[in-house]
Parts: structure tokens; sequence; C-alpha cells
């Protein structure tokens, strides 16, 4: 047989070496990088990379949760931090890398779904497909054979009857003689991979832009005193960025109680907490007062807020007087516990009032015991034998420069210490109601008791407790419970729901009997397959009396 004349055997030999692929362009690179950007491989791999880039949020403390753990950590590491903080590592979640994969991620998602889900309306509206040639290639093939005289119309109609019931979308092809039902199923998975990944985008869209909305506050209670829930009574506040404190709802919120419960049966476990309780008093705006409880799994609601316990300790009430006995300063102080026992450390300021500004550092003892050593240390987390000791100092507290300082801090580069240390004065040691004259003849400084009318020796109630409360509002809770919801609706509907394909197809013989062919084809995974159709087949047949 003869080529045809423009035939060419061979490269002509002017022609470049290798293959030569058209130019791109710039709409072209454009129209590449869209395609690699909302694949689903790379929807997955910005996921898994959001995933690990979050990762150093939970080794370095943040700033928007823990401004404080922030510059201890400044103090501890004093070579590493300013790296960290280079690469914002103390900002991970508004960082311009950690925002960039997110931003990529979510466009990814979203050019995903788009696509996906206008074919799938396509698909939804569809035909099923023509039944193929040759069923005997399919999976599952199998035939049964219909009563003499049974006309192919009748079987199939059975058929796809049969199908209907079972879900299937159905379509009648061929002519009378050669008759057959194509059927389909499953679509409801790829509406469930779907409604995973727009679910998904939902909970990126609300975590990342509805936390804005959003606060979190930290406040310390000392038993008795209330709290106004007002942007000025924090201790710490750390607003969303799209936060408006006009928004705050009006309570007050008043600690009356704060108790706990030592184990103390277990030899093993003694002196472990069993149980904190914070008994409160809620007074809402323009409602009565009401009196709840906060525990540690179990928040205080109102107002739209969600009321968290998270710390609590001793706040021992101290009283300073001057050299007349005319109290200058008086307060609970809340004192920070620095072991499991409660050994607690806590500052005292009285900047007027006295001849010079008086600082004091304490540590109170729960249950003071001695070591051999001599130092002090508490033996028990609850009120056995409290004791208060205190360090004097003397001289600039820092609080006139206009720079705030810590409460929980004393800054002794510019004072004198006057008792413990190397200044051969002893430490002061109270006990609860006891009062010590301060050195230099400066006055005198009292250990309140908060019970003073217990009976002699009883100390149970001597001290007061803190609490340490944080204040959260999160608008975005029930939308991502909602969407959480979705995303796992639709994974299951996407990973159980299989998607498949039937035929049953009648094919009348030479002997005038008339064969059922029946076979399948799984979109996917789908390991019953062989079994439905064999399924379908053999109900079919169950229809026999439907053929006559």
């Amino acid at each position: 047989m003869s080529r045809p004349s423009d035939h060419i055997d061979s490269r002509p030999a002017d022609a470049a070496a290798g293959v030569v692929q058209p130019k791109l362009g710039f709409t072209g690179w454009l129209r590449f990088g869209w395609r690699q950007l909302t694949s689903m491989r790379t929807a997955l791999f910005l996921l898994l990379l959001l995933a690990i880039a979050a990762v150093p949020g939970s080794l370095v403390p943040q700033r928007t949760a823990d401004p404080n753990g922030v510059t201890q950590y400044f103090t501890d590491h004093p070579d590493l931090a300013p790296i960290l903080d280079n690469i914002q590592a103390f900002d991970v979640y508004s960082s311009a890398w950690f925002s960039a994969i997110y931003l990529l991620l979510f466009v990814s998602l979203i050019g995903c779904i788009i696509p996906r889900t206008r074919h799938h309306l396509t698909a939804l509206r569809a035909t099923p497909p023509a039944t193929p040639a040759r069923l005997a290639r399919l999976a599952g093939f199998t035939t049964r054979v219909a009563p003499v005289g049974t006309a192919s119309a009748t079987a199939i109609t059975s058929a796809r009857s049969l199908l209907k019931s079972n879900g299937y979308r159905v379509a009648l092809y061929g002519e009378d003689g050669s008759l057959s039902v194509s059927a389909e199923r499953g679509y409801t998975r790829e509406t469930g991979n779907l409604v995973f990944h727009s679910a998904l985008v939902g909970l990126l869209v609300v975590a990342g832009f509805g936390g804005g909305f959003g606060f979190a506050g930290q406040r310390v209670l000392v038993e008795g005193q209330t709290f106004t829930n007002t942007l000025l009574a924090y201790d710490s506040f750390n607003p969303g960025r799209f936060f408006d404190d006009a928004t705050l709802d009006p309570y007050t919120l008043t600690l009356d109680e704060f108790s706990v419960i030592y184990d103390d049966q277990n030899t093993a476990a003694l002196g472990q907490p069993v149980d904190y309780t914070a008994d409160v008093t809620l007074t809402p705006r323009g409602e009565e007062p009401r009196t709840d409880q906060v525990k540690v799994n179990g928040p205080l609601r109102s107002g739209g807020t969600d009321v968290f316990l998270l710390g609590n300790g001793y706040a021992p009430s101290i009283t300073v007087s001057n050299a007349d006995g005319i109290p200058v300063f008086s307060d609970k102080i809340p004192f920070l516990p620095q072991d499991a026992n409660l050994t607690s450390l806590g500052v005292v300021k009285v900047p007027d009032g006295l001849p010079e500004q008086l600082g004091m550092i304490g540590f109170f003892y729960p249950t003071q015991e001695t070591a051999r050593s001599g130092a002090f240390f508490s033996s028990y987390p609850d009120l056995v034998y409290p004791m208060l000791t205190l360090n004097v100092y003397t001289g600039d507290l820092g609080l006139d420069e206009g720079v705030p300082t810590s409460v929980y801090s004393l800054n002794t580069d510019d004072m004198i210490q006057l008792t413990g240390g190397q200044t051969g004065v002893e430490t002061l040691e109270l006990l609860p109601g006891e009062t010590l004259d301060l050195p230099k003849g400066l006055g005198t400084v009292t250990f309140n008791n908060a019970d003073p009318t217990a009976p002699n020796g009883d100390l149970s109630n001597s001290v007061p407790r803190f609490a340490s409360f944080d204040i959260q509002r999160d608008p975005t809770q029930a939308w991502v419970l909602v969407f959480a919801i979705l995303v796992m609706l639709g994974l299951l509907t996407g990973l159980f729901v299989p998607r498949r394909r039937v035929w049953v197809k009648a094919v009348p013989q030479s002997d005038g009997t008339l064969r059922l062919e029946y076979a399948g084809l799984a979109r996917g995974e789908d390991p019953g397959l062989v079994a439905a159709v064999t399924a379908i087949a053999d109900r079919h047949s169950a229809r026999g009396e439907a053929f006559s």
C-alpha cells in the first residue's frame, strides 16, 4: 500500500533537536499556576503545612495569650529570644508566614470546590449512561434465565422498578427485543466530599476572621472582692482585631468563697487537690443577683462571656502602720505559689505614709516546717500552721517614673535591704494576728487574721484565698460546632457511601428463552459491588411472577 504523499519518515535535517513545545506566555503561566494551586494535592499539602506551622505556637509563649510568659522567655533566653522574635515565633498565628499558608489554603480549597460543585450539579441532572455492549467485561457479571414467554419489556420494567426502589437513578435503553436498564447511585458520596471541603473552608473563615470579634481577659479576685466587666477592671486583656469594648456586657462578679478539697486518705497522694470550687455571686445589669459556682471543668457563662477558673493561692492580709500607729497601707496581697504545697512568693509596696518608700518581699507557708539546713518550707498545701516571712527594703520603688511595673516583682537595685540576707537582722516572721516592728523605727507590720473570732489555735480560715479567672468571649463557638458537625458528616458520607453503576440487559435467545445479564461498575473503591450485583440478580429473579 502506498503512503500519502505528505508522509514524513524522519525529521527534516534542519529541524531543531529535541521536542519543541509551544511557549506558554504570561497568561499560560498564570493558568498553569492556578491549576496547580487549586489541585487537591496542593490543598492537602497546605493543610499539612498549616498544622506543622502551628507547632511553634505551642512550644514558645505567645504575646496574645501569655505576654508575661514572653517577657520571662526573654529573661531566661536572652540570646535565643531576639532571633525567635525576628521570625515572629512569639506571634505565630498572626505572623506573615502563617497568614500566607492560611490564605493559600483558603484560596486552594475555594478553587477546588467551585468547579467540583459545578460539575457535580451537572452530573446530578444527567441521564445515566447507555448500557455497554459487552457486560461480561464488567465486575460482578452474572446471568439469569427468565421463564419462557417473558417479554423483554416486562423483565426490564421489573428491573427498573427494583433498582429504583433501591435508590438508583434509572434510564431505559434499546428497542423491543433488546432492552436494558442503566442505573447509578452514590452521588451522595460526592455531595459528602463537597460538604466536607465547604465546611472546612467555613472553619478556616470562622477561625481566621470570626475570632477577631472576641476577647480574652484575666482577673485575680480575692475572697470578698468584686469584679465589674469593664475594660479597666481586667488585669490583662487581649482583644481580637475587630473587638469593640462597647460590646462588653455589663455585670459584676463577686468571689464569695474559694474552697479546695485535698486528699488526706491516700498516703501516696497526700495533699493532692481533689476539687476546686469558687462560689460566686453574679449580678447582670438590671437583674437580681444569683449565686453560682465556677469549677476547673465547669465554666460560668454570663452576658455572652465564659468565666474559666485558672489558678488559685493565698492572699495574706497585711497592714503597715507608721510610727504613730496610723495605718498607711492595708490590703490582701495575692502570693504566687512556687510548689505543689503552695509555698508562695509575694511583694508588698508602700509608696506613701512613711519617711521612706517601703518594699517587702515575702514568703508564705501554709504549713510551715523547718528543714535541717534551717530553711523554711511548706509540707502541706492547706492551712495547718501558716507563717509569713518578710524581707524589708527601703528606697525608690520606681513608681514615680511613670513606667508600669509588675505588682508581683520588686526591683531592689535602688533600695537598701534592712532585714534578712547579709544585713545581720533577722527576717520578720509572723503568724496570723501578729504584729512586729519595722527596722529603723519606721512603724509596724501586721499579719491580719481573716477570722479573729476563731477559737485559739484554729488557723484553718486565717488567710483568705484568691482565684484567677480567665474571661473569654468567642462569638464563633456555635459556628465552629455547626461546621465541625458538617465536616464529620461529610467525611463519613464520603468514606462509606459507594458510588456505582449497575446494568440489567434482556437478551432474547434462539430457543425462545430470555437471558438476563447483570453487571456493575465501581466509581472508586467498592469492595461490595460484586455482592450487590448478585443480590440484585437474585431479587430480580425472585420476581418471576412479575414476568408472566
